[in-house]
This record gives structure tokens, sequence and C-alpha cells, in this order.
């Protein structure tokens, strides 16, 4: 959508062929959470957000995050800033008009539409076959099939075979952005299913997330585990289990904690929970984890709550994951997201192998690669005619 709203109509006939019977389907899916466009932060600390690191730092710079907002502003939907730096259509926008805006603009270009079309592979001319026994040629070619995460959106990922098949570098597709399997103990699970770790911070590979995590049967989720995706993927991989560490009180230090805890006059527990402010989940899960001996040692104690070893033995399936990393490797594509075996065809958005946590940063770095690739191939028809 991104690409067909920013491509010269003057130039190129455009048509977009959508799987699903309307148009957008997986946009109005991040609506569910209130429909986080993008965030608002500092673009040198935004690009910071994605891996592989850089990858996509020019097409963030060519429309960073104030472009994204510029723009919805003049298609007529207006955006505010939310608490947490995230950016929401202005209250009473629907999700559903904001999709709509972005059609009337397209139609107002000239776009067109062919819906209910499935991309099934090439035929031996090169042109593209579709599911209704229909074989389309053109001049330039943009694939934008995202991941393989919900279905229902049309988002399956079993693109990936037909790309294989000619032979273009793939990715198995992995769950980012999704709860990760934790064996918890029985009786803490039962107690404690449901509730909110807040304000914490995970750590795993030197790198940390800070947010909020809720505790489920199955493991942990929420955006302090999300951002974790891929390092934590990488070491299900290698090690088929990864241990993060957890800092239940980031703005403590170690030495701030050994103190409350050495100089109360109340026995440990009531110190956690009323000098140290530990909630209860916390305090129940410290106590399952530690022996009575490590739970009255004051310095191990607080080494636990600054450092807590959590071990994730899986994740979430891909369909119940917001977005998955994999697909077209990389190294398939050139800097321009041209395919180096296919002339003229191009990858963009969700279906390259790049990785983002929530907060906005997945739909504005698809927003992106849309707006980059349009303004290459409108230089592109001006080079050529030249």
């Amino acid at each position: 959508m991104f690409l067909a709203a920013f491509l010269n109509h003057t130039t190129y006939d455009i048509t977009i062929f959508e799987k699903k019977s309307t148009l957008g389907r997986k946009f109005l899916v991040a609506g569910d959470g209130g429909f986080n466009l993008t965030h608002a932060e500092k673009l040198s600390d935004f690009k910071k957000r994605y891996s592989p690191t850089s990858f996509l730092d020019k097409v963030l710079d060519h429309f960073s995050n104030a472009d994204f907002r510029k723009w919805m502003l003049s298609i007529g939907i207006p955006t505010f800033i939310g608490s947490s730096g995230r950016v929401f259509p202005e209250k009473g926008i629907k999700p559903i008009e904001v999709l709509k805006c972005i059609e009337a603009h397209l139609i107002n270009k000239n776009v067109k539409f062919e819906f209910n079309k499935t991309f099934t592979g090439w035929n031996q001319e090169g042109s593209l076959e579709f599911n209704v026994n229909q074989n389309v040629k053109s001049d330039y070619t943009v694939f934008a099939l995202g991941g393989s995460s919900w279905k229902v959106t049309g988002s399956d990922g079993a693109w990936l075979q037909i790309f294989n098949k000619k032979g273009i570098e793939t990715i198995p597709f992995k769950s980012s952005n999704c709860a990760f399997e934790v064996k918890w103990d029985k009786k803490f699970i039962q107690k404690n299913e449901g509730n909110p770790l807040k304000n914490i911070s995970i750590s795993l590979y030197n790198k940390t997330q800070k947010g909020e995590a809720v505790i489920t049967k199955f493991g942990l989720e929420g955006n302090a585990i999300y951002g974790l995706s891929p390092e934590i993927q990488t070491s299900l991989g290698s090690r088929n289990h990864a241990v993060v560490f957890v800092d239940f009180k980031p703005p403590h230090s170690l030495s701030d904690l050994i103190n409350k805890l050495s100089h109360s006059k109340s026995n440990t527990t009531t110190t956690l929970r009323e000098k140290i402010k530990l909630p209860p989940t916390v305090i129940d899960l410290i106590k399952v984890t530690l022996s009575k001996e490590e739970f009255l040692d004051h310095q191990i104690l607080a080494k636990f709550i600054k450092n807590f070893p959590l071990k994730i033995v899986g994740s979430a399936p891909l369909d119940e994951a917001i977005s998955t990393s994999g697909g077209i490797s990389l190294d398939a594509v050139d800097s321009n997201f041209e395919l180096k075996k296919i002339k003229n065809q191009f990858c963009i958005g969700e279906m390259l192998d790049w990785n983002a946590p929530t907060g906005g940063y997945l739909i504005q770095a698809c927003a992106s690669t849309g707006v980059y690739l349009a303004h290459y191939l409108n230089n592109k028809h001006q080079t050529d005619k030249n």
C-alpha cells in the first residue's frame, strides 16, 4: 500500500494483487491493541530497535517516524503521542477509517486492485502465475507477502516454498514477539497465573529490554520479553533452551538492596514487601527458587533480585506470534531489495528476514521499505528515460 501510494502514477500503471477479498487485513490486526502506528522516539534510538543492526537505517532515514505522521495527516489522519511514546490515530478514529483513507488515496492515484488472487509461482516465460489460472507479465514486480503469523489475514508463509524452488535463498520462519515457554513450579503458577511483572528489565547476550511481562501457564509474554526474540530464538536453536536474566528492581543498585536487607529490623519477607517494594508474585518466585539458607543470605538474595535466571525452553507456535523472523534471506536481495536472481523483481516488508519489537516499529519498517522502493523506482525510470 505504501509503495503504491508513493509510486509516480503518471509513470506506472499500478495493480495490487491481494490474496484476500479485502485490502489490508493484517494492517487491521494492529488495531486490536489500539492501532499503534509508529513510535515517537528520536530516530537515532529508533533505528537501534531493529536486527540485524543498520539493515533498515537508510529506509528509516528516507521515511522516518516523523515523516509517517506527516503523511498520515496529509491524507486526513491526525495522530497523537501516547504516554509511552507510541503513536496512535487521534481518539475516535477507528482502524478501518485509517485503512479507508489509505485506500481512497490509492484509488485517487488510479491504483487498481485485484482481490482473491494468490501468487503460485512463475511460468516458463517468467510471468507471474495466480490461483485462478491467470498469468501476469509486468515490467516490475514487488512482492510484499508478509511473514507466517496471523493466517486468518492471509499471512501464512506458504510462499516460502515457491521461492525455494526458484533457487532463492530463504530462512525458515520463527516466532517473534511471542510468548516464550517456561516450566514454572506447579504451586507458583497455580497462585500467580495471569499476574504482571511491572517495571522490570530482562537481559540476554548483553542486550537489555525494559518493560512489563505477564506470567502465563505457558510461560512469559509482554514487551519486556518480546524485544529479545531474536536472541532467545538463537539460543533455542543452538542449545534447545535460553537463560534470560530478570532485574526486578532496575532503579536500585545491588549495594542499595544489600544495604536495605542488612539494616532492616523486620524479617526478610516483610523487608522485601515493605522496604524494597517487591510484589508478592516476585517474592513467591524467589522463594520457590532459592533454598531457605540462600533466601536468608542478603548478598545471594540481592543478586537474585537484580539478576534472576529464568530458563526458557520453547516459543509459542508461529500463528500465535505477533510477527515472525525468517523469510527471504537478506543475501538474496541487493541494497534496493531487488532479487539478485530475478531482475526487476523486489521483496519488501515482513517477508524479509529482519526483526523488530512491538511498539510501532513493525508497521513503520514495512511502510518505510515501501516508500524507499517507490523512490528508487521513480528515479530509475527517470534515469533510464534520460
